[in-house]
């Protein structure tokens, strides 16, 4: 268990076949301000461990890199 800050970008990788990923959330889900940052940007240079091309979401398939996102106020 961890706790992430509001506005603080976060994500995992799952590296078994399956995985079951509960969380809560300090208020009501409001997609309208939800952002995602792509997984692959180069200025982040996070070295997943992957071999070969990862199962993405559909909003992790079209995550703005940092340098073209909004910014937490």
């Amino acid at each position: 268990q961890f706790w992430i800050p509001p506005g603080f970008a976060h994500g995992f990788l799952v590296k078994s076949q399956f995985a079951e990923f509960v969380y809560k959330t300090t208020d009501y889900y409001a997609p309208e301000h939800e952002r995602t940052l792509a997984w692959n940007d180069p200025v982040l240079k996070i070295d997943w461990g992957l071999k070969g091309e990862p199962i993405l979401s559909s909003k992790d398939k079209v995550g703005l890199t940092l340098t073209h996102s909004e910014a937490y106020p």
